[in-house]
């Protein structure tokens, strides 16, 4: 089930954002990169020297087979084999709520990066606000298709949750967007305006 979550949120709105920050012959180092499609369409797009990182071996094969440098690791160790600064973006597209360490993941990403790119889904979103309000139970919804028992998901985080680790680890936030990832809803000035209530997931540049 996750692999086809997967391969259905390929053209999510946060990647098409994401691929639209990179700027033309950088370096990118995307963590949690999947299948390694976003790291393909930057590299034919934008010529960038793309490299991922996936603990997933079946990932790692479709990577190769794409032509894309991956390695083999778990994010939760660290980043102990890349120098300081040594890309030009490190991305983490929806990847800090599945890793047990999202905070040293995060540092270390800005440790390697000189910009950071990190889209996350809004669990305080307010369909999932009234769902376990109104039922007692886990909601399930189109962009968190997952039961409880079954989900990536092990740390659940809102706007505002990722706001104030930010500023706790003197983190700045850049840049931010914010959107719905259902491809038939327009974003508007609600979600921009209140998103911890109203996007389902977020976009965000930072540095150090």
């Amino acid at each position: 089930m996750i692999a086809e979550f997967q391969k259905k949120y390929l053209k999510r709105k946060d990647l098409k954002i994401i691929s639209g920050l990179v700027k033309e012959n950088t370096s990118v180092l995307d963590l949690g990169c999947g299948d390694g499609s976003l790291l393909k369409k930057l590299k034919d797009e934008k010529h960038v020297i793309a490299k991922g990182v996936d603990i997933s071996e079946n990932n790692i094969m479709t990577c190769i087979v794409k032509g894309i440098s991956v390695f083999q690791g778990n994010l939760d160790e660290g980043l102990m084999d890349y120098a300081d600064h040594s890309f030009d973006y490190v991305i983490l597209s929806q990847t800090l709520q599945v890793v047990h360490k999202p905070r040293m993941i995060l540092n270390e990403a800005l440790r390697v990066g000189k910009v950071a790119i990190v889209s996350i889904p809004n669990f305080g979103y307010w369909h999932i606000r009234t769902k376990l309000f109104f039922t007692g139970r886990m909601p399930r919804l189109k962009f968190l298709p997952f039961e409880w028992y079954d989900t990536p998901n092990i740390r659940l985080m809102t706007v505002k949750d990722f706001r104030g680790l930010c500023k706790k680890d003197n983190i700045i936030i850049e840049n931010e967007a914010h959107i719905s990832l259902d491809e038939n809803k327009r974003d508007n000035w609600i979600m921009r305006k209140w998103p911890n209530i109203f996007a389902q997931a977020s976009v965000f540049v930072i540095t150090k």
